[in-house]
């Protein structure tokens, strides 16, 4: 869960700032910029849970740069889909779409990283605990 909610707070972040550039309407770029991120924060927790199948997470695909391609897929159709039902316009969807989830899925591949060099240094370190706790007996 802290890893969804860390990658929440990026997306909010983002999202607003573009949301706010592009719409120059404060109401409108904050509605845009909560709604959009929290839709993407759903897929993006169930995202999580389909590459959690070992199958794939320990497959050629697993990497982090596959998982961030599947997830701007995903990213880019809720951004146009939100902006262009809030705000009406296909341009303003259209740019939405390609500057928010683009700026998005760059602090993605960062965040992933981050997230599964962390994940192996647990790993690593709980491997060597049990390897020193054998030595020990």
């Amino acid at each position: 869960m802290k890893k969804t909610l860390s990658f929440a707070a990026i997306h909010f972040t983002v999202a607003f700032s573009i949301a706010y550039l592009l719409t120059g309407d404060v109401i409108l770029g904050s509605l845009i910029a909560m709604i959009e991120p929290m839709v993407n924060t759903v897929a993006f927790y169930f995202h999580e849970k389909a590459w959690q199948w070992h199958m794939l997470k320990q497959s050629r695909f697993g990497k982090p740069a596959n998982k961030t391609l599947s997830f701007a897929v995903i990213h880019f159709s809720v951004a146009f889909s939100v902006a262009y039902l809030l705000s009406g316009s296909w341009m303003i969807g259209g740019v939405m779409a390609l500057i928010e989830p683009s700026i998005n899925t760059l602090a993605y591949l960062v965040h992933e990283t981050f997230w599964q060099r962390k994940e192996q240094r647990r790993h690593h370190a709980a491997f060597s605990s049990c390897q020193h706790q054998s030595l020990i007996h």
